[in-house]
């Protein structure tokens, strides 16, 4: 069993976030550039909510408010879901699957040390299916007729 440690260790670092005071805009922008649909919200080192493409789209693009003025705290999801380096990739796809979300972020006590997608956990699956075929490949060719 595959924790969240290993998968995010594959992982890049930097860690994607804004204050709870920020425009939507500049989470907008900070998502375009980095090429994530979901940054943290981040006040005095302390994770106080994320917020998504679509929560930007939805609550902000559709009624029509303007997102240099709306600011994050009006529409992130307050205190998120998180997980632990210590949670299993079938755990963590378990309450993505009944929570219907798609991003965790990962807590070592209280400090952030990462996020988590629906897509890392895919790949990692993915990964791991492979080398068990490889290895079960491997163990029929050593041990055929």
């Amino acid at each position: 069993m595959n924790t969240i440690k290993q998968c995010i260790d594959k992982k890049n670092k930097t860690i994607f976030s804004v204050r709870s005071t920020s425009s939507v805009e500049d989470a907008l922008i900070l998502m375009r550039e980095n090429r994530v649909r979901a940054i943290l919200v981040i006040d005095d080192e302390q994770l106080v909510g994320i917020v998504s493409q679509g929560d930007c789209a939805i609550k902000v693009l559709l009624p029509h408010r303007d997102p240099k003025t709306t600011i994050i705290k009006e529409i992130m999801t307050s205190n998120p879901l998180t997980v632990s380096l210590a949670n299993s990739l079938e755990e963590c796809m378990a309450i993505m699957v009944h929570k219907h979300i798609r991003h965790l972020p990962v807590l070592e006590l209280t400090k952030v040390i990462g996020v988590i997608s629906i897509g890392d956990l895919v790949k990692n699956i993915i990964e791991l299916q492979g080398q068990q075929i490889q290895f079960l490949e491997t163990y029929i060719r050593g041990h055929g007729a």
